[in-house]
């Protein structure tokens, strides 16, 4: 489910925020794969802000679009990626990473 509140944060930008307060009240009371996938969305809901910050003030010497399209894109590659291992039941690898 957070999967895909975070996926619709680019239709409603709020679902973003519900999504990473499910995984933080969560975290802590499921099964050890599970766990592994709530640390991982809560990583990349920080990264991807930090990284969207960024990009916002750079988007005034236009790089900034270019990092808030690859932003764009990273968050939607994680959640597809979380989203397919879930569905087989299975943890995410290194939900510490800072890349996919």
């Amino acid at each position: 489910m957070v999967y895909i509140l975070y996926l619709n944060r680019f239709v409603v930008g709020i679902t973003v925020l519900v999504g990473v307060v499910f995984a933080y009240v969560n975290r802590g009371q499921s099964e050890e794969w599970v766990e592994t996938h709530y640390t991982y969305l809560i990583r990349t809901f920080w990264i991807g802000m930090l990284y969207f910050a960024i990009g916002g003030v750079l988007a005034v010497l236009i790089i900034g679009i270019f990092v808030l399209i690859a932003v764009a894109i990273w968050v939607i590659v994680r959640c597809v990626i979380g989203l397919q291992k879930a569905a087989k039941g299975e943890p995410i690898a290194d939900p510490r990473s800072w890349w996919i």
